[in-house]
């Protein structure tokens, strides 16, 4: 070899490039020995290059390969679904815990000695941990559940939009289509029709809002229709949820009254109802359509109960009822929670066919915590009380903090919470003369009315003093502030007197008005003269300091001025909203 190289040095070979005007230039000449035949260089060549193609075309073949979206079938028995790598929204970076996996199998109902002979769907898994599974668990019949990504335009707006059609005037809303899950045949090449379990591995983003994202809420809602469609005789599957312990499951399609144990690190293991797993799958996927039809205020909306059913328990509440009296021992499935700036004005009963949790829209993406629909129970209390330090609310309360647990909340009709607030798509005179033509209707067509802004209580009843801000004019309403001082008048004259006005509150008021006098608002509630008989309470002491002060101080001791415009900002009533 060493003297064929040096004759081909020699010759000009290596380094060089040859050519001989006369001659006819042949590839590869060049590596024949001197004297070999060129012919047979080109035969071997050939030859080479069928071998290659044979042996890639054997390794493409279906019998050895199948493409991303198929299974194929492991040495161990477990089919195999290739993992997608570019789709990272889907990616969970958590690290199985296979003690804890085997530990939870082996609480599955009938599946003793390690989950032995439990049929178990795996989601989201990739390869190596399918074939971990296998050697883990090599008792289980796992098979890999295929789920085609939801399209990567769909974001989390268009599942949760801020507002919607809901009476289909123009259109029908619609949602984003999110792919049902799959499973291929076994080894055997058999569909496999039930499982024991479902097992579901999630992602868990770092930073932001872990909660709201397509690819999590989609695996989650896969996982669950797995359960309720592939369980044996009409049962739900177990499911089995791995994830970063922060970031918890859906709590209110995974509930924690149905977990088998308490959660073991990073490990959930749920047995849900198949029945009410299969009412939350049958609503739509976000707030983009009603989860209600429009229609069913008018009259009640009661989803048939079973037979056999118990009977329910079901109860208003209001933050009035927080306390000791309602709050210790009283055991309901469903509530429906009313803030106390609402006038009730027709029954809520249809509200209580809806499950936890049910709301109307707010802003963005969020629901409005006025009126919800809740099913309590201690565990979900738990749930919340433990993340209170590393949830942030965006608006420092209750329905900031509520917004990121519940994520996947379902969109109730605005008229079961009107609220009394001309936003910004409302500029048109058209749509706002809808909505006030809502707020003034006799009888009344929405079920509650909401005052969020300065509520009518805080102002002189002549008006809206929410026209005299800037801030909060978007809260104004004639119509509305008149139903409600329509109700006051209804109340007992005891009840009345909740009602009064502290001195405080009558200066800025009448600040307000002086302020909105100077710029010369143009809707012109400055001019009109103050009628209201509480402007004058405490006014008989008006001549004798000692008793003035005194009249102020009980006002003041009397009653609750927290929530008041006196202790509470414009901006701080704007970002509660």
């Amino acid at each position: 070899m060493t003297s064929w190289i040096n004759s081909l040095s020699k010759r000009g070979y290596i380094g060089s490039y040859h050519y001989e005007k006369d001659a006819k230039y042949r590839p590869f000449s060049a590596l024949l020995p001197e004297g070999s035949n060129p012919k047979m260089l080109y035969v071997k060549l050939v030859l080479l290059i069928l071998m290659c193609g044979s042996f890639v075309s054997l390794l493409n073949s279906p019998s050895i390969h199948h493409d991303d979206e198929h299974l194929t079938q492991s040495s161990a028995g477990v089919p195999r679904v290739s993992y997608e790598p570019d789709d990272t929204r889907y990616v969970s970076d958590v690290t199985v815990d296979w003690p804890k996996i085997s530990k939870a199998m082996q609480l599955v109902a009938g599946a003793e000695h390690g989950g032995g002979g439990a049929r178990v769907a795996l989601l989201n898994f990739d390869d190596d941990e399918v074939q971990q599974w296998s050697t883990v668990l090599p008792r289980t019949a796992a098979a890999v559940a295929r789920l085609e990504r939801a399209g990567s335009n769909v974001t989390w707006e268009h599942l949760y939009p801020e507002w919607i059609d809901e009476e289909e005037l123009y259109h029908a809303p619609t949602c984003p289509d999110l792919p049902e899950p799959a499973v291929d045949a076994d080894g055997d090449g058999e569909e496999v029709a039930v499982f024991d379990v479902v097992a579901v591995k999630l992602p868990c983003r770092r930073g932001g809002s872990w909660s709201k994202d397509v690819a999590r809420l989609h695996l989650q809602l896969a996982a669950a229709r797995l359960a309720a469609t592939r369980g044996r005789g009409g049962a739900a599957a177990h499911v089995l949820v791995v994830s970063a312990s922060r970031c918890f499951p859906i709590p209110n399609l995974f509930r924690c009254r149905d977990e088998v144990a308490p959660r073991d690190g990073d490990v959930w293991l749920y047995r849900p109802d198949a029945d009410a797993l299969r009412r939350d799958l049958a609503l739509p996927v976000g707030s983009c359509r009603l989860a209600m039809p429009f229609s069913a205020l008018a009259e009640p909306h009661v989803a048939p109960a079973a037979p056999a059913a118990p009977p329910r328990r079901e109860a208003y509440a209001t933050i009035l009822h927080s306390e000791e009296l309602y709050a210790c021992g009283a055991l309901y499935d469903r509530v429906v929670f009313l803030d106390a700036d609402l006038l009730v004005q027709r029954p809520m009963a249809p509200l209580f066919a809806m499950p936890e949790v049910s709301a109307t829209a707010n802003h963005g993406t969020l629901f409005n915590s006025g009126v919800m629909v809740v099913e309590p129970c201690g565990c979900t209390l738990r749930l919340l009380m433990d993340h209170i330090a590393d949830i942030d609310s965006y608006n420092g309360g209750d329905q900031g903090y509520l917004n990121e647990v519940f994520s996947w909340w379902h969109r109730l009709p605005s008229h079961a919470n009107y609220m009394k607030h001309f936003w910004e798509g409302d500029s048109g005179e058209r749509l706002a003369a809808a909505r006030r033509a809502v707020l003034a209707a006799e009888p009344a067509v929405a079920l509650a009315v909401h005052f969020v802004g300065m509520k009518p209580w805080f102002c002189f009843r002549d008006y809206d003093c929410n026209w005299n801000s800037p801030q909060l004019r978007q809260f104004a309403s004639d119509e509305a502030h008149a139903r409600w001082w329509r109700a006051h008048d209804a109340m007992p004259a005891a009840l009345q007197g909740f009602c009064l006005l502290d001195e405080r509150q009558k200066a800025l008021l009448r600040w307000d008005a002086a302020e909105a006098r100077a710029a010369n608002f143009s809707d012109g509630h400055w001019r009109v003269p103050i009628a209201d008989p509480r402007r004058n309470i405490c006014a008989t002491a008006a001549g004798d300091g000692e008793a003035a002060a005194a009249c102020v101080e009980r006002e003041i001791k009397n009653r609750r001025v927290e929530g008041n415009r006196v202790t509470t900002s414009y901006a701080k009533l704007i970002d509660n909203f």
